[in-house]
């Protein structure tokens, strides 16, 4: 049977890079399911409808969102074109966190998920995914640091993408994220039952692969 690992947490988190390191350490599939909702929000903004959730979710039949690994990394299509790197703006992000509240468009996105579980050894980090997408995953982990770390982290990788803004307007989009995300009546983040722990404010990035890769061997030796 495929061994499934749920990694939730806040945004900046590291979640993605953490998660995709991980996997390629241990051999497993990587999945980034906020890349789908990043996805589905670009399609909206696109078409100027991301402020009417109507519109949203009548629209979600024309969206087709789809993950690849090309040469080891993962892409992301939407209807058939490669967003990988446009997913990435912040405009996209508070985007992603509009429609990601949305029943709706979670629930449209939720069978691409689970396939994907069905079928690997994956690792899958998302906000809800030990808490309703992948609920008997064999290993759930709550990715977090403090929220002033995790922006200034963020804000780090947005310079070096050549992204114009300030740690100052990343720390606020942040918070505003989180309030989101914690408040949100659809999958609400929170800590999965029998998930564990990983702050990584005081830890680099190769500690905290260390961190996550030790969880998981010991989660899964010890079943």
């Amino acid at each position: 049977m495929p061994i499934s690992v749920a990694v939730d947490g806040p945004v900046g988190a590291g979640k993605s890079t953490i998660a995709r390191a991980a996997a390629a350490r241990l051999g497993f599939v990587y999945c980034d399911t906020g890349a789908l909702y990043r996805a589905v929000g670009l399609y909206c903004v696109r078409q100027e409808i991301i402020d009417d959730k109507d519109k949203i979710e009548e629209c979600l039949d024309d969206i087709s969102v789809s993950l690849r690994i090309v040469n080891g990394y993962q892409k992301v299509y939407l209807n058939g074109d490669d967003v990988s790197a446009e997913i990435r703006f912040p405009a996209i992000s508070m985007a992603a966190s509009t429609v990601s509240a949305i029943p709706a468009v979670r629930n449209a996105l939720l069978g691409i998920q689970r396939k994907i579980a069905e079928e690997n050894d994956v690792i899958m980090d998302g906000r809800d995914i030990g808490t309703v997408v992948l609920p008997d995953a064999d290993v759930k982990i709550f990715l977090t640091a403090k929220a002033e770390i995790r922006a200034e982290r963020r804000y780090t990788e947005l310079r070096k993408k050549g992204v114009k803004t300030t740690y100052e307007q990343v720390l606020d989009d942040l918070k505003r994220r989180d309030y989101n995300d914690t408040h949100r009546a659809a999958a609400p983040l929170r800590l999965a039952e029998g998930a564990k722990l990983a702050d990584t404010s005081e830890l680099d990035f190769e500690q905290s692969v260390d961190l996550i890769c030790g969880i998981i061997e010991d989660t899964v030796n010890a079943e």
